[in-house]
């Protein structure tokens, strides 16, 4: 039996389909390894959930993230035709910073946002949107300025006022954690609506 190059094996849909079935396990194990870190209140009532608001806060605005971007994911991932090496590594890149979410949204939980944690919460806010940017911009050189996801993406105005949140909250952690918190949930609530810039131009 001879083998033969097939170029389209290697650009074409399926690698698009492994990548994207890829992430969505990942994801699914950040989402899993988040509640498995929840501890159980120590007694049977109410009061006893009291202590560990902080830690249910922190798990739901990270769950929330951690949906926005399997949801854009998708959404970008609906309009490209194909990857390569470079897309690959990139997508990979962005996996690595989400799967560090579980880490510091439990640190930031137990700790009761203190300046450290939530500062380091922002930090990988931070690089995972930088890593959300670095995907989108090779994704867009791979099929060209004229495409539906170049098209779609813009000038991307939205991501870069995110990367400005980010860097804010994280240098007044060290001055007021919370409102550092509330920066991050202020860029959650302008990611919770799906990205429709794709679904317009279909």
């Amino acid at each position: 039996m001879t083998w033969q190059y097939n170029e389209e094996y290697f650009k074409g849909d399926m690698e698009k389909g492994r990548l994207q079935s890829f992430s969505d396990g990942v994801i699914a194990i950040i989402i899993t390894i988040m509640v498995l870190e929840l501890k159980k209140p120590s007694g049977d009532n109410i009061a006893a959930l009291k202590p560990l608001i902080p830690v249910l806060t922190s798990y739901v605005l990270s769950f929330i993230y951690i949906g926005i971007y399997w949801n854009n994911h998708h959404h970008m991932f609906y309009a490209i035709t194909m990857v390569n090496g470079k897309v690959l590594w990139a997508n990979l890149h962005l996996l690595f910073w989400l799967s560090l979410i579980p880490f510091v949204t439990g640190w930031v939980g137990e700790n009761h946002f203190t300046t450290i944690p939530v500062a380091l919460y922002g930090v990988i806010l931070f690089m995972s949107a930088v890593a959300w940017t670095i995907l989108s911009r090779a994704l867009i050189k791979q099929h060209g300025k004229s495409s539906l996801i170049a098209t779609a993406f813009g000038k991307d105005i939205k991501g870069a006022m995110s990367l400005i949140i980010y860097a804010t909250a994280i240098v007044v952690s060290f001055i007021n954690p919370l409102v550092s918190l509330g920066l991050y949930v202020v860029v959650a609530i302008m990611w919770f609506v799906p990205d429709r810039r794709i679904e317009k131009l279909l």
